[in-house]
């Protein structure tokens, strides 16, 4: 029986104190496993304790396209910033690399003082990373059948598979490790269920065993699975953000939706049925 590991993953843990509690409550309800750090969020150093008190197996949620970077000399003058000072957001981040606007090296920059910031925070290195609004982009088996997504949303989302796919080349050459299947995009915010999220993994699963060329040895009778979540509770302007306040999403009811839906205990007990265990990347 293929064994099946799964890292649910809390994003934008460090956004805001609302995100961090509700971020804590799924974790000690067992709904998620891991969790990835805002440096630059307004309650990052809070998420950071509230991790080593509870033991919350934690790494790094690169940012360039939110808010204000971390690295003093990138603050002002930056090819990183919008003409308000901050970085250019979630689609304009694309556009402007797209054009050749963005310095490689104020990004290689930003990104080693996350790293250090992180460090600095946690007191250790984070043992994964991946990227806030896809900018780390991993491709989800799966995507193109999801009709309840708006065609703006699946621009978006196929953008990021295409970029995906350009990225595994670059990975490999530097001994970067990602899981065999991610998933996240189908079932975020009011597209989180219960069986949206087993009929991801169950896709991602068929889609992923039907490309092995070979019967599987006992190495390969494991599959990881990355589920990208982001519960907590809607953030309460002014209060949150990376610089600029909470965005629309963080403020929405889709959050706690998310949170609610994580914890129930039907999605608990599938996964013991299905052979599902949950870890952390630390445990891979």
């Amino acid at each position: 029986m293929l064994q099946v590991k799964l890292i649910v993953t809390g994003d934008d843990f460090g956004y805001c104190p609302r995100r961090n509690q509700g971020i804590v409550d799924c974790f000690l309800a067992g709904a998620i496993s891991n969790v990835s750090l805002l440096v630059n969020g307004s309650a990052a150093a809070d998420a950071a304790k509230l991790a080593r008190r509870y033991n919350i197996p934690i790494g790094l949620h690169a940012n360039l396209s939110e808010g204000s970077p971390v690295c003093e000399v990138l603050k002002t003058n930056s090819s990183l910033l919008n003409q308000h000072g901050f970085f250019h957001g979630k689609m304009g981040f694309r556009t402007a690399l797209s054009k050749g606007l963005l310095k490689m090296s104020e990004v290689k920059q930003e990104l080693k003082a996350q790293v250090e910031l992180f460090h600095d925070l946690t007191g250790h290195l984070p043992p994964h990373m991946d990227g806030h609004q896809h900018v780390h982009v991993l491709p989800e088996p799966g995507l193109h059948n999801c009709e309840w997504i708006p065609p703006s949303l699946m621009d978006f989302y196929l953008g990021v598979e295409e970029d995906s796919f350009n990225t595994v080349d670059v990975f490999t050459k530097h001994g970067i490790r990602w899981p065999d299947i991610y998933i996240g995009l189908s079932t975020m915010g009011r597209n989180m269920s219960v069986s949206n999220i087993w009929s991801a993994i169950d896709a991602a699963i068929r889609d992923f065993t039907s490309k092995a060329t070979t019967a599987p040895t006992p190495q390969s009778r494991t599959v990881t699975i990355e589920l990208m979540v982001h519960p907590g509770y809607p953030s309460v302007p002014p209060v949150g953000g990376c610089g600029e306040g909470p965005d629309d999403f963080s403020q929405s009811w889709e959050r706690l939706h998310e949170l609610q839906t994580l914890i129930k205990p039907e999605l608990q007990s599938h996964y013991k049925t299905r052979n599902v265990q949950l870890c952390s990347f630390k445990d891979l």
